[in-house]
């Protein structure tokens, strides 16, 4: 059934700015590198964070509108409502090699403690569920080239079955000389360093206004809202036509910024920019978004105006 849900909020990070971007009826959010996130964040817990993982942070928190260093709610009840799905293919894959290498050459001892959790392959969604207190589903989608419009769709189905009234869904992937040497040899280019986040809520409870942040500048609202709609895994024609560049992975029918070059980033990414677009221009009802690889499969779906 293909039922949409709301997009009640958005974010797009991109820590250093892209040249040749052109952004059009929407503006990436301001944010610092990963390695000065504390000037977003405050200090306190970032010790040992990866830069995938403070990027993404630092989204989240653009996301719902929080004033500057704004303290954690450490000590509230985590929101059981509230899920967090985040997509990265390359999240941890620098440290995941750096320990390999550490352990194959002077054993498990060379391994930092500080280092070891973050070995995980959900400690980016675990670490914002828990920075941000949602304790509702919480996992990792690392699909390939169309695992942010998977995240998405994953997103949208816990919602309509009634798992969650909530779901932040992140898409990060950083930049290092391990994730540049992995895209390089897989697609031809480097990715990009990028984080977007997107907030899914049933409509009915974006109606009701039922948001429960107090940010400063979030989305709410009918003028801030746009419509996520069923994520498939067969485009049309005209869809696929989107990727008649073969070196690029991913397009919107709006410029992201990224070039396609977002990776597990750039589904949500794309539903990111498209729900400013449609909430910006009044002449604007529909967005398509799609996703994927030849040899992956793709992911479209579309994104709408709350004008019809």
């Amino acid at each position: 059934m293909n039922r949409p849900v709301a997009i009640t909020r958005r974010a797009v990070c991109f820590p250093e700015p892209l040249s040749g971007t052109r952004t059009e009826l929407w503006e990436p959010d301001p944010v610092p590198p990963p390695e000065r996130a504390a000037e977003l964040l405050g200090r306190k817990g970032l010790l040992a964070k990866e830069p995938a993982t403070r990027l993404a942070l630092c989204a989240v928190h653009r996301a719902f509108g929080l004033p500057e260093k704004a303290p954690r709610r450490s000590a509230e009840e985590p929101d059981p409502r509230t899920a967090v799905i985040v997509s990265s293919n390359l999240g941890n894959v620098a440290t995941v090699a750096g320990v390999a290498t550490a352990v194959r050459e002077g054993g498990v001892r060379a391994v930092s403690p500080l280092d070891a959790p973050n070995v995980s392959s959900n400690v980016i969604a675990s670490t914002v569920a828990i920075w941000f207190r949602f304790g509702g589903p919480n996992l990792t989608v690392c699909s390939g080239h169309s695992s942010g419009l998977d995240a998405a769709g994953l997103g949208r189905a816990l919602l309509l079955s009634g798992r969650a009234d909530r779901v932040v869904v992140v898409g990060v992937e950083p930049r290092d000389e391990v994730t540049d040497a992995l895209l390089t040899r897989a697609t031809g280019a480097p990715g990009v360093a990028v984080a977007a986040c997107v907030v899914l809520e049933a409509t009915e409870n974006a109606e009701d206004g039922e948001d429960g942040e107090d940010g400063e500048d979030g989305e709410d609202g009918e003028d801030g809202r746009a419509f996520l709609h069923d994520v498939v895994a067969e485009p049309t024609a005209r869809e696929r036509g989107l990727f008649a560049d073969s070196t690029t992975h991913g397009r919107a029918t709006v410029d992201t910024g990224s070039g396609g070059r977002g990776y597990g980033a750039e589904g949500v990414l794309q539903v990111a920019v498209a729900a400013a677009v449609v909430a910006a221009d009044s002449t604007v009802r529909s967005i398509t978004a799609v996703c994927g690889a030849p040899e992956e499969g793709f992911r479209t779906t579309r994104i709408t105006s709350v004008r019809g």
